[in-house]
């Protein structure tokens, strides 16, 4: 199952509060970016976002689940209703988010 059209769009709603918020689609799944750094991941109606030691702070009970088969586990964020819960751990993971890789040219 993929991510429905109806959830990235709630998803992306309720981010919308932060500055520099964005999504790319790949394969029928969605990655969402914060201030350019890949921040979480929306796989089959789940946000899932990178399990940094910030994240795993704010969510001390969270599940470790694969985005999809084969996949490292990253941490599921169930409370997707809270506008402020949502901003308030997207801010405190931004730090620890690795920085993004250089794109490689054409030759």
């Amino acid at each position: 199952m993929s991510t429905t059209r109806e959830y990235i769009d709630f998803i992306l709603e309720q981010l919308s509060g932060l500055r520099d918020i964005s999504s790319r689609q790949m394969m029928g799944e969605y990655i969402i970016y914060y201030k350019g750094k890949i921040a979480a991941y929306v796989c089959d109606n789940r946000l899932l976002v990178k399990p940094v030691e910030a994240a795993l702070e704010y969510i001390p009970d969270g599940i470790m689940e694969p985005p999809y088969p084969g996949a490292k586990d990253m941490l599921l964020v169930e409370n997707t209703e809270d506008i402020e819960y949502l901003e308030c751990l997207f801010e405190a993971i931004y730090c620890q988010l690795p920085q993004p890789g250089k794109k490689k040219g054409k030759r």
